[in-house]
């Protein structure tokens, strides 16, 4: 009897289970389909009565954008153009002219030329703005517009005038294939140490490393420093198959947890490795991100590799493309991913945002979480992979990332060479403590370094209606300028990293920055001498 009364009410709670939650659905989509209609009723007011004329699909996109940027900065909208952009971020090849481009008010600003493809050919020159295309002129055009002059069909030409330092220049450049190799340089070292640098995780990243894996073991490559610094990631699968190169056919290389539980996955290796024995050093920096964080955090879990640099970005959340109407996409954050200890890295906790700050918590401010790897060394989740050997830099200040993200390095880089036209070897390039000097000088007079201060105290002198205080608004504002300048120093060896990198891609192209850094990168020599140590690199990896 007790039995059945037993099942009875286990029956009655899971049909009382069951009704919450066919309930709680339905009041979720009877929500959604609530604010839609608002923002219907309130669209066609707007349209019919406003008193201007408005842009019914800008207005659209503000509304979409505003929306998903309380949420995470991964999660995003993106219209027809944007569509077609991300696929060629993803698949690495596109019909263009081969340059790296700013798009601006002014027209299309060249930042970097790719070697060997058609602007180099034509010789456009970094800093260069194509002002018109086949006489339409891109002044005040918006982004999606400009974007779509250069790219075209292969063998397609096209005239373009360029402004240089002044002067109008015209050019006839003829589109062509652009394959961007995610393995930009591999070389060797020394005899039997091998270099590869990933620079992001497209469609061809696995492809690319496995073939300058073979190219290197063939002239004679026994050990291994793997380049993983400001590769900011990509393609979740690409970041398996590169792992599954060094790890057993069958081990976890990551797992993801998501709402939907359809999309939580566990993810192992399912192809023979190419090498389980090769010693390797894992370079990372606090711009390696997402798919790079996957690679390192397996490595490290497994005591596969030791890792090498600063501690890596924090980003441990996966995104997926949901095809949307009319050829729009969503780019939505689906889960978390865990690296085979069960680490979490993800840095910033974007669902207890502030409301009225909107201030990003870290996980770590609730603490941290110690997890083993396989050899049973301690690792920690909450913001990061830190390495096994951690090579200490000034700390990194918010006013460097708002230089860093500003155009003033780039604009350094362009003045640089045209105040030094010629530089026969990088081999004997050296940036010194007065070069540096000079670039915070030029710092002074850049217009696009521009802090918040100085934004707000400007906003506040046009504001004024006071014309007897123009004396002491320059006062203030070269105050605010040294000011600016005298925290910038403080990472002079962040900084100066940067700047040589600028500089010497203007010169010798992307593939002799690497090469410069192949005999000058402390961090690169620091990662040789330690393979040739076996017995220091052995003990890094053993238990602790």
């Amino acid at each position: 009897m007790k039995q059945f009364k037993f099942k009875n009410l286990f029956l009655i709670l899971i049909l009382i289970g069951a009704i919450s939650l066919s309930f709680s659905f339905k009041s979720n989509f009877f929500e959604i389909a609530k604010q839609i209609e608002i923002y219907n009723t309130l669209f066609k007011e707007l349209n019919m009565y406003y008193v201007d004329e408005i842009n019914p699909a800008e207005l659209t996109e503000k509304a979409i954008k505003n929306t998903l940027n309380s949420l995470d900065p991964y999660t995003n909208f993106y219209n027809e153009q944007m569509v077609e952009n991300a696929k060629i971020a993803r698949e690495g090849e596109y019909g263009g002219v081969g340059v790296n481009v700013f798009y601006t008010k002014e027209g299309i600003h060249i930042r970097e030329i790719y070697k060997g493809f058609s602007a180099d050919k034509a010789g456009l020159k970094p800093g260069d703005i194509i002002v018109s295309v086949g006489n339409q002129s891109l002044k005040n055009m918006n982004v999606d517009q400009q974007s779509e002059f250069l790219k075209g069909v292969p063998n397609s030409k096209v005239l373009v005038e360029i402004e240089r330092q002044g002067k109008k220049i015209q050019k006839e450049l003829t589109r062509e294939k652009v394959v961007l190799n995610p393995v930009p340089f591999s070389e060797m070292i020394d005899s039997e140490t091998g270099y590869i640098v990933l620079t992001e995780f497209n469609e061809k990243a696995s492809f690319e490393v496995k073939k300058a894996f073979k190219d290197l073991q063939q002239k004679g490559m026994k050990k291994l420093v793997f380049d993983l610094r400001s590769n900011p990631g990509g393609s979740l699968l690409e970041a398996i198959n590169i792992t599954n190169f060094f790890i057993p056919k069958g081990k976890t290389i990551v797992s993801t947890k998501a709402k939907v539980k359809s999309l939580s996955t566990v993810y192992r290796a399912s192809n023979d490795p190419l090498d389980l024995q090769i010693p390797i050093v894992v370079l990372i920096n606090r711009r390696s991100a997402s798919a790079s964080e996957i690679v390192i955090g397996a490595l490290q879990d497994y005591d596969r590799a030791v890792i090498m640099g600063q501690r890596s970005f924090g980003k441990g959340l996966v995104q997926r493309y949901r095809e949307l109407t009319y050829g729009t996409q969503l780019k939505v954050t689906i889960s978390k991913y865990y690296t085979p200890s069960g680490r979490c890295i993800q840095e910033l906790d974007y669902t207890n945002r502030d409301p009225k700050t909107g201030e990003v918590p870290k996980f770590s401010d609730r603490g941290i979480q110690a997890f083993k790897t396989e050899n049973g060394r301690t690792v920690y989740d909450g913001g990061g992979v830190t390495p096994d050997i951690v090579l200490e830099t000034s700390k990194r200040l918010p006013i460097t990332e708002t230089l860093l993200d500003s155009k003033a390095i780039f604009n350094f880089g362009v003045a640089y060479l045209y105040k030094n036209p010629k530089m026969e070897s990088f081999e004997n390039f050296r940036f010194t403590n007065a070069d540096f000097k000079e670039f915070t000088n030029f710092l002074a007079i850049d217009t696009t370094f521009v802090t918040k201060q100085e934004k707000l105290f400007q906003d506040a002198f046009e504001a004024s209606k006071n014309a007897d205080i123009n004396k002491e608004h320059q006062k203030i504002k070269e105050k605010l300028v040294q000011d600016k300048i005298s925290e910038v120093a403080k990472n002079e060896d962040i900084i100066t990293e940067i700047i040589k990198e600028e500089i010497l891609k203007n010169y010798f192209y992307e593939e002799g920055w690497f090469q410069y850094q192949l005999k000058n990168d402390q961090t690169i020599l620091k990662a040789t001498q330690l393979l040739k140590n076996s017995k220091s690199y052995t003990q890094i990896l053993s238990s602790k």
